[in-house]
């Protein structure tokens, strides 16, 4: 059949809009009616009461209506469907359709995704890969497009993308604008190449996200001016207050690697709240599986205080706000008809779960569908993107003194621990190295790893953010080299190994990334993989595999390791 004439659109749309106003009249029957129905009003913030009627996936109206199906919602209380306002589905190491089964049961039903870490490894197809990948979800995935890829011209990913590069995807329905601007001194110092990406999303009328910790005084006055609307990297009230007084809208995050929520609740009041929102920024398996989604924070919020109803439109109706999806996040005529139903604000227990109208979790299971189609094309190069020469321990074996890399518990930040020329389990120092993957340049960075505890053996990743190299530490060369080697056989992944013994390991072979097996599996073989290296004498003070991969990212201070070498992260030059 040929494309649907402008005619014939029309006129489809007409007859919807005519049915729904018929329904909305209360002259035909909805095709949904939650019955009996307490809802959250975000307009008036309070509870309200009464049947929602929802016909072609719309919310039609509230009051008396009559359905082809009616469900008694009496003793329940019905939210909007949640938002998170920024994550990276890679971190869920599984598919984006893995990712929609487990999000659903925790009343999410929009996210906006930053896809920088496909990105980084292949460049314009990893975006255009994950759009493919979540067509059509019952998850509505809205996209920011990647603004620093690689995060500074010191990293060495599998593409350099420009503002020229990514023009074309803001006209995609689902682009929302400019993902978080990491490159903040860029930013600051007027540099060209990093202020034209901001003028062209602008121009294109979409939103820049930021990513600026700590910035102060005129240094986050340019930032901002430069046309940064928002931040998810507060810490502390302070922070998100000069921010919020400058007319940022606050991103309050909590996912596996920040914790913020507990510290920036004080911005949970009438006085602040309208220019917050919820988001999680990366998601592991064990907390989708264990702790939750958007719910959790909202459930964590109630429970030390936080205003019910405040804390509900904080995980949906401002989110909706900012990104100008004028659509959803409340509960009103003309609205996406997106529900998540409660038990009550004190337990706050995911019933059931609706997208358009659909019941797509039931308590107890989520409602089976598709997976998206992708590109053939596509889909082999994302489970093609190792090249690299075969590794021997001589490829590591160099013997000059190197930077020590001192780990801070709990933080993503380092300390300089001064150099060394020897591997010293009994000082807990170590060697580390980045192994350039993309372009089989043989380019691999070493230096020394102090904090992370290893007796015995290696541990390899290539997720190493944000250019997905394959990144090593170990306490002999030999398994380093076993380790690396496994992590590419596997086309990607997570490698505990000892005497060239395979202990734990995590295949990701979408991109080296994500996992074509289901949640639960990946989670299975995830946990199977931290105990291992525990038994191996990491510190349990620390995760494994997250805390190595953020030791390549060379914009969270003080020393980091690419490809090249140990960099000092505040003078952006190698030590």
């Amino acid at each position: 059949m040929g494309a649907e004439s402008y005619t014939g659109r029309i006129n489809r749309k007409l007859n919807k809009k005519l049915r729904i106003v018929e329904v909305a009249a209360g002259r035909e029957k909805a095709d949904l009616v939650l019955k009996n129905a307490t809802y959250v009003n975000v307009f008036s913030n309070q509870l309200c009461c009464g049947d929602i009627a929802v016909a072609e996936g719309l919310i039609v109206g509230m009051g008396e209506y009559r359905g082809e199906i009616e469900l008694d919602m009496s003793g329940k209380i019905v939210l909007p469907g949640f938002i998170d306002a920024h994550i990276h589905l890679e971190s869920a190491m599984v598919s984006p359709k893995e990712f929609a089964k487990a999000v659903l049961p925790h009343g999410t039903t929009t996210v906006i995704t930053d896809p920088h870490e496909i990105a980084n490894v292949m460049g314009t197809d990893g975006v255009e890969y994950m759009l493919q990948a979540t067509e059509d979800l019952p998850v509505d995935v809205r996209f920011m497009l990647p603004s620093c890829v690689p995060s500074t011209p010191m990293d060495e990913s599998g593409a350099v993308l420009d503002y020229r590069t990514i023009d074309s995807f803001y006209d995609h329905p689902r682009v929302q604008g400019l993902a978080e601007m990491m490159n903040y001194p860029g930013v600051i110092g007027a540099d060209p190449q990093v202020i034209e990406k901001i003028v062209a999303a602008q121009a294109h009328h979409k939103k820049i996200d930021g990513h600026a910790p700590g910035l102060v005084g005129n240094d986050l006055n340019a930032y901002i001016a430069a046309g940064v609307y928002s931040d998810h990297e507060c810490f502390d009230p302070a922070d998100a207050i000069a921010k919020l007084e400058r007319g940022q809208f606050i991103m309050i995050r909590e996912g596996t690697a920040a914790h913020n929520l507990e510290a920036l609740l004080p911005l949970l009041t009438p006085q602040y709240a309208d220019r917050c929102m919820f988001c999680c920024d990366d998601k592991h398996p064990s907390d989708l599986l264990e702790k939750g989604h958007i719910d959790f924070n909202v459930r964590e919020a109630i429970r030390q205080g936080v205003d019910p109803i405040v804390a509900v439109k904080v995980a949906c109706h401002h989110a909706a706000r900012y990104f100008l999806l004028n659509n959803r996040g409340a509960i009103a005529p003309g609205y996406l008809a997106d529900f998540a139903v409660i038990d009550n604000f004190q337990d706050f227990n995911i019933l059931q779960v609706f997208k358009k109208g659909v019941e797509m979790y039931d308590g107890t299971s989520v409602r089976d569908f598709p997976a998206p189609e992708i590109d053939p094309y596509l889909s082999q190069k994302a489970h093609d993107t190792f090249h690299l020469a075969r590794l021997t321990a001589e490829d590591f074996a160099e013997r000059r003194p190197r930077g020590i890399i001192g780990m801070v518990p709990g933080e993503l930040v380092t300390t300089d621990q001064g150099y060394s020329d020897r591997i010293d389990t009994g000082w807990d120092i170590l060697k580390i190295a980045v192994i350039e993957r993309h372009k089989n340049t043989h380019h691999i960075g070493i230096g020394y790893l102090q904090g992370y505890g290893l007796k015995g053996g290696a541990v390899a990743t290539s997720v190493s953010h944000d250019s997905h190299n394959i990144i090593v530490v170990g306490t002999n060369e030999e398994d380093m080299a076993a380790a690396a080697n496994r992590v590419a056989e596997n086309k990607g992944g997570i490698v505990v190994l000892e005497n060239g013994q395979i202990k734990g390991e995590v295949a990701l072979a979408i991109a080296g990334l994500m996992s074509d097996d289901t949640l639960e599996n990946v989670n299975r073989d995830l946990e199977a993989a931290k105990d291992a290296a525990f038994a191996l004498g990491v510190s349990r003070d620390i995760d494994p595999f997250m805390t190595l991969s953020f030791m390549s990212l060379p914009v969270i201070p003080t020393l980091r390791l690419t490809t090249r070498g140990v960099i000092d992260v505040e003078k952006q030059q190698y030590i």
